[in-house]
């Protein structure tokens, strides 16, 4: 069963492609996290207002990527972060095309 994890928090940028170049080791690292499959890069630039969506092959290793990612911001200096761990519909999401490999 795959887990969606959801993140969002807000910051005052970079955005865009001065967010790639700031963040492309960060991007590269979290390659290697246990159980991360992908990641979608989130900004709302006028919000300010960035995140993720991230596919996790467990519960537990979403979890846990939420703790430590968390604790990251927050010495980053970013105070609140939302995070939202979701059971994923694998039918339902294959008939939409949805990436869930």
């Amino acid at each position: 069963m795959a887990y969606i994890l959801q993140v969002d928090f807000k910051m005052e940028g970079p955005f865009g492609h001065e967010m790639v170049e700031g963040f492309a080791g960060l991007a590269k690292s979290i390659n290697d996290k246990e159980g991360m499959i992908w990641k979608i890069w989130t900004e709302d630039r006028e919000a300010k207002e960035a995140g993720g969506i991230y596919l996790f092959e467990s519960r537990e290793s979403a979890c846990k990527y939420l703790t430590m990612h968390t604790a990251r911001l927050k010495g980053f200096g970013i105070e609140e972060v939302n995070g939202k761990i979701l059971e994923v519909n694998e039918g339902l999401t294959q008939i939409n095309h949805g990436p869930i490999k």
